[in-house]
């Protein structure tokens, strides 16, 4: 089962929009505005892991842009975005753009990756 030159290029556009929004957040993290460690306090979590979340954002978007490693991304950024989800239900916030992310990512690599088709396809 090929993919469309069409197919491939759209899912390529579907998946960097998210990882742009990772890129953005980490960098955010990195640069360490008061903002940022006032909202780790508000979720209950310690600035100590600032840097760490940063660097796992990162992480993931790496692996989950490589070709090769790119289910695996996908698989590494669906149980960062469990633990965002969880954390944010935690003290009662919304997670709608949590989850929009999550199927943004999995769309984008279910459109330009074959072997991902063939695990998970779309009947008619």
């Amino acid at each position: 089962m090929a993919v469309s030159r069409k197919m491939f290029w759209t899912g390529w556009v579907v998946s960097v929009l998210p990882c742009l929004l990772f890129v953005v957040s980490a960098v955010g993290k990195l640069m360490r505005p008061p903002q940022i460690v006032k909202g780790f306090e508000h979720l209950g979590l310690p600035a100590s892991l600032i840097m760490t979340i940063a660097i796992l954002e990162l992480s993931c978007v790496l692996i989950y842009l490589i070709p090769r490693t790119a289910i695996l991304g996908a698989i590494l950024f669906t149980g960062f975005i469990g633990g965002a989800i969880l954390t944010h239900l935690r003290v009662g916030e919304p997670v709608y753009v949590h989850i929009v992310l999550g199927i943004l990512l999995w769309l984008g690599i279910w459109l330009r990756e074959d072997r991902l088709r063939l695990l998970l396809p779309i009947r008619r």
